[in-house]
């Protein structure tokens, strides 16, 4: 499901939260091209574009203890959100009046939101991978919004969103500026396709407390 959205400078708008729960609970995954307001896309980008060269780390592969390095896995360099800077502040803001609504009206007792901003170089990858499974994490719905504001067609680094783990002809998402994916984190395996450029993203997760 693909919508634009409206919205205030600060939060999301009525329209485009009912459209994002609707999408989610209709077919699991939703498809938002204009998520955020200019102002703050364009802050975010910057951001991370800045802060990469000295900030990012190598992401790993599982989570906390389990945690390790793989680059036949994935490849990208990561930089988790906090509110470190005002722009992340209004991010997770936003994002918190998002998961507000989302349990208002599908009821999925979604707890808090994480972040990271996701740098893919030239080359970098992330293979085929499920975000949680069932019964196994905390992680109920995935979110990537693209940052990159001249991405081009041959620059790569499309997101591919499985039905699920039969099927061989995948959804290509485009990263194309302000387009932000949601979708259920233990139904959809997904991949993001090798990068012919630097591609700047925040992968998010909203988590329920078990």
């Amino acid at each position: 499901m693909t919508i634009d959205s409206p919205h205030s400078i600060n939060t999301p708008s009525e329209q485009l939260l009912d459209t994002i729960t609707q999408g989610l609970h209709d077919k699991g995954y939703v498809v938002i091209e204009t998520f955020l307001p200019a102002p703050m896309v364009e802050a975010l980008y910057l951001e991370a574009k800045t802060l990469s060269p000295v900030a990012f780390n190598a992401a790993g592969v599982g989570r906390n203890a389990g945690a390790q390095l793989n680059n036949t896995i994935r490849s990208d360099r990561t930089l988790w959100l906090s509110e470190a800077s005002d722009t992340q502040k209004q991010y997770l803001s936003y994002m918190e009046a998002l998961r507000l609504a989302i349990n208002r009206q599908l009821f999925l007792g979604l707890f808090d939101f994480e972040s990271h901003y996701s740098h893919y170089r030239k080359g970098d990858f992330y293979q085929k991978h499920l975000d949680a499974f069932k019964g196994g994490s905390n992680r109920i719905l995935s979110s990537v919004l693209y940052l990159n504001p001249e991405w081009q067609e041959s620059d790569g680094g499309h997101l591919a969103l499985y039905q699920d783990s039969s099927d061989t002809h995948p959804q290509l998402i485009a990263p194309v500026c302000n387009r932000c994916v949601i979708f259920l984190s233990d139904t959809f395996p997904h991949e993001v396709r090798v990068s012919q450029a630097d591609r700047y993203s925040i992968a998010g997760w909203f988590r329920v407390s078990r």
